[in-house]
């Protein structure tokens, strides 16, 4: 059976090809979509990718997450390219889960990437 897909997990994921500025390669990606969705069986997924390239100076448009479990390294939360994935481009995971002051982090700063003010 396979492992669902929960939001606020980090899973590895294929973004090739890429075009232009836009994120690729094979890397880990936090899932932000709700748990309904994954529930209901879409084909799809919402992610943002992570980075290993920790630049201190972009946050809190990024957020820095600490390695653990199977995340190797530090590594930011690219908030700013969310992307929406076929389920067959995610490989192994979760490889660890942010807490919940992490999610609320990357849920500030991804409102604030929409244009969204927060209520």
């Amino acid at each position: 059976m396979a492992t669902p897909i929960r939001r606020g997990q980090i899973w590895i994921a294929n973004l090739n090809p890429n075009r232009g500025r836009e994120v690729g390669k094979i890397r880990p990606v936090l899932i932000i979509q709700g748990d309904w969705l994954s529930d209901a069986q879409e084909r799809t997924v919402v992610v943002l990718p992570l980075t290993s390239q920790v630049r201190r100076d972009a946050e809190p448009l990024r957020i820095t997450v600490a390695a653990r479990g199977g995340l190797r390294g530090d590594s930011q939360i690219i908030v700013e390219q969310p992307r929406t994935l076929d389920r067959g481009r995610l490989g192994d995971g979760p490889l660890t889960e942010l807490s919940v002051s992490e999610m609320t982090r990357v849920e500030r700063s991804l409102l604030a990437v929409l244009g969204i003010a927060p209520s």
